[in-house]
């Protein structure tokens, strides 16, 4: 039994058993390994994805509960040769470090920022609660996450 969804922009046809998490599916079936395999439990955020624009924990989402939806992860943010705003943010703000937690991070920071522009930063602190890191590079995530707002919000402007 084939469960159709949309991947970065995509229509894919699963595979897997309707009960397999997100996470494997995008990992194993798909080849985008992006999303990061961390507790399996659903606290650390290394999987974060977005489901129809709002951040979810891929490893505890059965693929059955995105049938027909939208499925966005970090490579669906822009491309290595034309990076998007929040991948180029982090970038420049030289804001991984092992790297790990960054795919979780960022989308979930993508989603905060997509339902609200004008997220302060306390707003946003309280989103990337999810999201742990053991790096030290809070400082800079939060930097390249404002960076990215401040550059989505012009490019909204100008459009």
């Amino acid at each position: 039994m084939a469960t159709g969804l949309t991947v970065n922009g995509e229509a894919v046809e699963a595979r897997s058993d309707p009960d397999t998490p997100l996470l494997y599916v995008l990992r194993d079936e798909l080849g985008l390994n992006g999303a990061k395999y961390g507790c399996g439990l659903g606290q650390c955020g290394s999987c974060t994805v977005m489901v129809d624009g709002e951040a979810v924990l891929s490893c505890l989402m059965p693929l059955l509960t995105v049938e027909g939806r939208e499925v966005t992860t970090v490579e669906g943010l822009g491309t290595l040769e034309e990076p998007g705003p929040m991948q180029r943010a982090f970038i420049a703000e030289n804001a991984a470090q092992c790297g790990y937690c960054i795919p979780g991070m960022m989308m979930r920071a993508q989603a905060t920022l997509t339902a609200n522009p004008d997220a302060k930063e306390v707003e946003i602190r309280q989103a990337l609660e999810y999201n742990l890191c053991r790096c030290g590079t809070h400082m800079r995530i939060l930097r390249a996450i404002r960076r990215a707002q401040d550059e989505m919000r012009n490019a909204t402007e100008e459009a």
